[in-house]
């Protein structure tokens, strides 16, 4: 894994779960989140495809992939599933992934629908693509300022 400063530019967010992907995309000065789709699984392979041709439409320079960490602290089975589809990601793109603890982000992202009025299918169609976006969200917070004012400056 690389460090989030090499490359300036966009940034997605994948929250992978057994059956959906949540995308988020940054904006290119990695100050906003936004929801962007949710990818239905299938293969690994063509997974990976899809994420490769949505990262070189978007410009992407770096990945950030929720990991599903307990409130204890702690990584559980789901977490060394999350660390595995990734390592076989990492050999798939040539773009710097990072992890980021996606603690909530399900539940904040249903409770954020819920008070917008969505219920059912519009929930579970959103959900993901909105945790992605928290997710994101969290890791540009944290991150402000890690680039110069220079390299923020869309290209």
């Amino acid at each position: 894994m690389t460090s989030t400063t090499d490359k300036p530019g966009r940034v997605a967010a994948l929250d992978l779960g057994e059956k959906r992907i949540g995308v988020a995309l940054s904006d290119t000065t990695r100050t906003i989140a936004s929801p962007h789709s949710v990818i239905r699984r299938s293969s690994r392979s063509e997974d990976f495809d899809r994420y490769a041709a949505l990262f070189e439409a978007h410009d992407i320079r770096l990945v950030i992939i929720g990991l599903p960490i307990t409130l204890g602290g702690q990584e559980g089975q789901r977490a060394a599933w999350v660390r595995d589809y990734t390592e076989e990601l990492g050999r798939h793109i040539d773009i710097p992934v990072e992890f980021w603890d996606e603690s909530l982000t399900t539940v904040a992202a249903t409770n954020a629908l819920h008070a917008q009025g969505r219920r059912g299918r519009k929930v579970k169609d959103r959900v993901d693509a909105v945790a992605a976006t928290l997710i994101l969200q969290s890791y540009l917070d944290a991150h402000r300022g890690d680039l110069s004012d220079d390299e923020q400056s869309p290209q």
